[in-house]
C-alpha cells in the first residue's frame, strides 16, 4: 500500500511542478483525485478489533496515522493523533457509541507536504483583494468504515506555522470543498506567532491561510480600525440615550393626548438591535464555532432592525397626521390608530418579511460576520423593505418640514429670524435622524462616516427631541432632582397653554414659543 501511495503522490508531485503551466481547474481535479484515492487506499487498513489498534508510518511527501476502536475499548479517549506540523483532537470514542450496530470506528490521519502546491491558497476566495499565504500543512481527517459519521463534539486541530506571520494580518481556519477553501464550519480558537489551533464541525481536509493586505491597502486596514472603534463608541453613546429615553417615557408623567407608543417601541427594537449587534462583534469568534446559533442571530437582528424601520414610518405616519390637523379624527380612526393595532402593525410585518425569507431560503442566514448574506441577492429581504420605508418617510419628512415651516412664517412675530432659523435648523435635522432618513447616506461609501455617527445616535435624538426640549418632561426633571423626596403627585405638572391639540405635547406649534418637534 505505501508502494502505491508513493506512486500517486509522486505522479501529484510532477504535476505540481508544472503548476505554472496547468490551469486551476486541472489542479482542483488533481487534488481531489489525490485525496479520494488516499482516502480508499488507507480504508485497507482497517481491521476488527475489539479494543482498540493504530497504524502509522511516514513517507516522503505524507505522514499518515489510523486509529480503531471496537466495542470493548476501554479508553476514556483516544491519544492525540501528532504529526511533524499538526496535531488532532477527536472523540473517536463517542463517535464509536454511536454506531450501535458494531460499537467501532476508525480515523485515518494524513499530514500532506506538498498538498499546497495543488490546493493553492489562491483557492480562497474572499471579497478582500488580499495576499493569500499557505500557514500550515494540508491535512485530511475522514471516518473510515464507519456507519455513523456524525461527530459528537468539534474536532480541534492544532497547526505548527510553516510561513513566518507577517503583523497586521489575518488568519482564517479554511477546509477544502471541491473547488475551493471555506472558512464554514471552523474558526480559530487561538493563535500565536508559531501556532494556530482551529476547531471544525465536521471533517474534511484542512489548513491554515494567512490573508495579508496588498501595501496599498494598509492605509485602509488602518482607516477600518479607527472606524471599528469609533462604531463601538458611537454605538455604546447610543445605547445610553436609547436607555435614558425609555426611563423617561416610563417615568414621565404626560398629557392624556400624548401617544408614546410608537417612540417606546422605537426604542426598544433598536436598543435591542443595537446591543445584540455590538455582542455579536465583540465575541464573534466564539459564536462562530455555532453555526446554528450565528444563523439565530443574524435572523433576530434581521428582525429587530426591520421592526425599527417599521416603527419609524408609523412615527413618520402620526406627526403626518398631526401636522394636517387630523387629531380630532372620528372614533372610528381612533380605533385603527390605538395602541394595540399599532403594536401588531409594527412587530407582524417585520416577522412575516423575516418568516418568509427564512423559508425561501434558510441558508441565507449567519454569514462569517453573522449577518445577512450577501450572495444570491438574500441581502435584498433586508434592504427592500428599508428601501421603500426609506422613500416613504422621506416624501411624508419633506411634506411636514414645509408645512410646518409656512405655519410658524405666520406665529410669534416678536421672536428674531435668526433664533427661528437655529431652532428650526436642529429640529429638522433631529426629525431627520428619528425618522431613519439618515439611513439613505449608506448608499454612499464616501458618505460613510456620517452615516455611521448619525444612525448610532438615533437615540440620542430621540432622547433630545422628546424629553430634553419638551417644556413639560425638563419641569419634572427639576422637580425631581429639587425634591426628589417629594410624593409622585407632587411632582405632576400642570402647564396651561394655548396649544393646537396634537399627537404629541412637543409635537405641536404653540403661540407663546414655536416649538415644534421634530
Amino acid at each position: 500500500m505505501t508502494d502505491v501511495l508513493n506512486m500517486v503522490l509522486n505522479t501529484s508531485g510532477e504535476i505540481s511542478e508544472s503548476s505554472s503551466s496547468v490551469s486551476s481547474a486541472e489542479l482542483a481535479f488533481n487534488g481531489n483525485h489525490v485525496l479520494k484515492t488516499n482516502e480508499k487506499l488507507l480504508s485497507t487498513l482497517v481491521k476488527p478489533t475489539d479494543t482498540n489498534a493504530s497504524v502509522s508510518f511516514t513517507l516522503a511527501a505524507v505522514e499518515v496515522e489510523v486509529f480503531m476502536v471496537g466495542p470493548s475499548v476501554t479508553l476514556d479517549k483516544i491519544p492525540r493523533l501528532v504529526t511533524t506540523n499538526c496535531s488532532v483532537d477527536i472523540d473517536l470514542i463517542g463517535i464509536a457509541k454511536n454506531n450501535n450496530e458494531t460499537r467501532s470506528a476508525a480515523v485515518a490521519f494524513m499530514s500532506y507536504n506538498t498538498m499546497e502546491n495543488l490546493l493553492k491558497p489562491d483557492f480562497f476566495n474572499t471579497s478582500a483583494d488580499t495576499i493569500k499565504t499557505m500557514m500550515s500543512t494540508v491535512i485530511s481527517v475522514t471516518l473510515l468504515k464507519t456507519t455513523n459519521t456524525k461527530l459528537t463534539k468539534p474536532v480541534n486541530f492544532t497547526f505548527k506555522h510553516i510561513s513566518e506571520f507577517e503583523p497586521g494580518s489575518s488568519l482564517s481556519c479554511v477546509y477544502w470543498n471541491i473547488s475551493e477553501w471555506i472558512v464554514d464550519g471552523c474558526s480559530v480558537l487561538k493563535t500565536n506567532r508559531s501556532y494556530t489551533v482551529c476547531s471544525c464541525v465536521h471533517l474534511s481536509t484542512f489548513a491554515v491561510i494567512m490573508q495579508t493586505n496588498r501595501p496599498s491597502e494598509v492605509r485602509e486596514h488602518l482607516y477600518d480600525s479607527e472606524l471599528n472603534v469609533l462604531n463601538l463608541v458611537c454605538v455604546i453613546v447610543g445605547l445610553v440615550f436609547f436607555s435614558l429615553a425609555l426611563l423617561t417615557f416610563a417615568l414621565c408623567q404626560w398629557s392624556p393626548g400624548v401617544n408614546n407608543v410608537a417612540r417606546i417601541n422605537l426604542c426598544v427594537s433598536l436598543l435591542l438591535a443595537h446591543l445584540l449587534f455590538l455582542l455579536t462583534q465583540q465575541f464573534l469568534s466564539l459564536i462562530r464555532r455555532h453555526q446554528v446559533l450565528c444563523a439565530v442571530i443574524s435572523g433576530v437582528l434581521h428582525f429587530l432592525f426591520l421592526s425599527g424601520f417599521v416603527w419609524m414610518f408609523i412615527e413618520a405616519v402620526l406627526l403626518f397626521i398631526c401636522v394636517k390637523n387630523l387629531s380630532q379624527i372620528s372614533s372610528k380612526r381612533r380605533g385603527v390608530l390605538s395602541s394595540g393595532f399599532l403594536c401588531v402593525i409594527g412587530y407582524t410585518v417585520a416577522l412575516v418579511v423575516v418568516a418568509v425569507s427564512a423559508g425561501v431560503d434558510p441558508k441565507g442566514y449567519g454569514s462569517e460576520k453573522c449577518w445577512i448574506k450577501m450572495d444570491k441577492g438574500f441581502i435584498w429581504s433586508f434592504q427592500g423593505p428599508v428601501c421603500v420605508i426609506l422613500a416613504l418617510n422621506m416624501i411624508l419628512f419633506i411634506y411636514i418640514i414645509i408645512s410646518l415651516t409656512s405655519t410658524l412664517k405666520n406665529l410669534n412675530a416678536e421672536v428674531s429670524h435668526m433664533k427661528r432659523t437655529k431652532n428650526m435648523t436642529f429640529k429638522t435635522l433631529a426629525q431627520f435622524v428619528v425618522l431613519g432618513c439618515s439611513w439613505i447616506l449608506g448608499f454612499w461609501k464616501e458618505l460613510e462616516i456620517p452615516f455611521l455617527i448619525l444612525n448610532s445616535q438615533q437615540g440620542t435624538f430621540i432622547f433630545l427631541v422628546y424629553c430634553v426640549f419638551n417644556n413639560q418632561v425638563r419641569q419634572q426633571y427639576r422637580k425631581f432632582f429639587r425634591r426628589p423626596s417629594r410624593n409622585s403627585e407632587d411632582t405632576s405638572i400642570h402647564i396651561q397653554q394655548r396649544k393646537c391639540h396634537s399627537y404629541t405635547s412637543h409635537s405641536v406649534v404653540t403661540v407663546s414659543d414655536t416649538n415644534f418637534t421634530s
